[in-house]
């Protein structure tokens, strides 16, 4: 089912989320409808529960044929994600622009590292790690800081790096 993004500065988005504690029949519901909103957004790649105003530790992503990708998973579903740390892999960051469907009038630069190895449990109840670079290792880190409360201005590199988002028609 397709449901309302809440937008900032819904109280939920700024909270961090608790674990899902099973994967039953209530967790693939919302799985399901974090896939079916982000789907229903030309230019989503990515959704966190808060954003649907659940709070709890999951999020939808899938960058596939996204310009700026270089990893590609496919459409997944994490639930209980965390970032696993990686020698080296904190050292090397790259400034680019994010927007977020719960800020929709705005964008902004933000530093974040160029690879990451996610680990979280799949649909299946299995655990997945996933190592992104490029365009869906920014995706995940974006959808993780929603999962600890923060949007992505939370990290702009500076006030200045925040722009009104351009209209497409």
């Amino acid at each position: 089912m397709i449901r309302p993004v809440l937008r900032l500065p819904h109280p939920v988005l700024a909270r961090p989320c608790e674990e899902v504690n099973d994967i039953d029949e209530t967790a693939r519901s919302l799985a399901r409808d974090l896939l079916d909103t982000m789907r229903s957004s030309a230019h989503s790649v990515g959704i966190a529960a808060p954003q649907l105003g659940v709070s709890l530790r999951a999020f939808c992503l899938d960058v596939s044929g996204h310009r700026k990708a270089r990893s590609c998973h496919g459409e997944i579903v994490l639930f209980n994600p965390v970032l696993v740390a990686s020698p080296g892999r904190d050292r090397e960051r790259e400034v680019g622009r994010e927007g977020c469907m719960s800020v929709p009038d705005l964008t902004g630069d933000v530093a974040r590292a160029a690879s990451v190895v996610v680990r979280g449990v799949g649909l299946d109840g299995e655990e997945r790690e996933l190592d992104c670079d490029a365009f869906e290792a920014r995706a995940v880190q974006h959808e993780l800081d929603h999962l600890e409360g923060l949007l992505f201005l939370d990290r702009v590199v500076s006030p200045e790096r925040i722009f009104s988002r351009r209209v497409y028609r």
